[in-house]
């Protein structure tokens, strides 16, 4: 059986370090979102109609920044407050809690980009599934609405069953004057209740599975049309392929990933009371988000140029004021 060393307490520059990487990632991941929100809020405040992936862009972008406020919080509270060797905290547990529902809710949104990119790109023979692609291409805000509606009701149960648990919890441990099997009945509860929330994920990533798959199968079938017309690898459909599916794999990798490192975080937090694997853990769950906002932002045209803009601005102002500093002689505007 499997048996890590527990470490109850971590030393001052292991606490530091793991400090400092998560408001490194933190920012990185705020300023990511951030950038990726402000772009198209901004269409909004000037009245521009945003396009459907822009509108999925836009809501996806809110819900990770919601995302990196919570695991921050999470790094904090691990640093500072909760201690190995004692039960979980209810605080430290709803953090935990209300990161798997608005990491659900953000799989349900790349879920709908995942559709639209498969409603816009896939090429389909048959006139059902050709019929399906037109009508998710046309329903994308209802959609959005949609997977907003479900989050809400997998929210209300997850939260439902996790405080009446608590509270279960909380009436045992008034009764039952055993300390061993109150911290057991607490370990359980959380269980079910992390085990639960992870369950209600499954329809979603389904929907992405089956939508990427389609994606893939339908780059399969264009590569082998054009090597059989044409030699020409500037494609304009090829290219759109290979963009949505870097975006849709990169995410399948990193929310793998993140999965993988909640579902690790669990145990070496509340049986092998490990608190450098949890660090850890923490580090690439909060790593994976700000790595996929990158690649949505290198992967969109729209947001390409706003960097580019920005880049441009400041290396004008970098320029102008290397110029002012080489000549003092050049009046002031002001």
């Amino acid at each position: 059986m499997l048996a890590l060393t527990p470490v109850i307490t971590v030393s001052y520059e292991v606490k530091s370090a793991f400090l400092f990487l998560s408001i490194l990632e933190f920012t990185v991941g705020v300023l990511a979102n951030a950038f990726i929100f402000l772009v198209n809020f901004w269409d909004v405040v000037r009245k521009q109609p945003l396009s459907n992936c822009d509108l999925i862009l836009l809501s996806l972008s809110l819900t990770r920044l919601f995302l990196h406020g919570l695991l921050f919080l999470d790094a904090i509270q691990l640093t500072y407050f909760q201690r190995m060797k004692d039960p979980l905290s209810l605080s430290y547990q709803t953090i935990i809690m209300l990161w798997m529902i608005t990491n659900q809710v953000g799989l349900w949104l790349t879920t709908c980009l995942s559709l639209l990119y498969c409603s816009k790109i896939a090429r389909f023979s048959h006139t059902f599934l050709h019929c399906v692609a037109s009508w998710v291409s046309r329903k994308v805000p209802q959609m959005l609405l949609g997977a907003m509606f479900f989050s809400c009701i997998c929210t209300a149960i997850c939260l439902g069953d996790f405080f009446s648990r608590s509270g279960f919890t909380f009436t045992t441990m008034l009764f039952v004057n055993n300390t061993e099997f109150n911290l057991q009945i607490a370990k359980l509860n959380f269980y079910h209740s992390f085990i639960f929330c992870t369950l209600v994920s499954i329809p979603s990533l389904l929907f992405f599975l089956v939508s990427s798959g389609v994606l893939i199968v339908s780059l399969g079938r264009h590569m082998r049309t054009m090597r059989a017309k044409t030699k020409d690898s500037r494609d304009p459909s090829l290219e759109a392929h290979i963009k949505a599916l870097r975006s849709l794999v990169s995410f399948l990798c990193l929310y793998v990933v993140s999965f993988c490192a909640a579902l690790v975080s669990v145990p070496l937090l509340m049986l092998w009371h490990n608190k450098i694997g949890v660090m850890i853990c923490v580090g690439i769950l909060a790593a994976c988000p700000s790595i996929h906002a990158a690649i949505l932002i290198s992967g969109n045209a729209k947001l390409r140029r706003a960097v580019e803009t920005i880049l441009l601005w400041v290396q004008n102002s970098l320029k102008i004021g290397a110029d002012h500093k080489a000549d003092p002689r050049t009046p002031d505007l002001c």
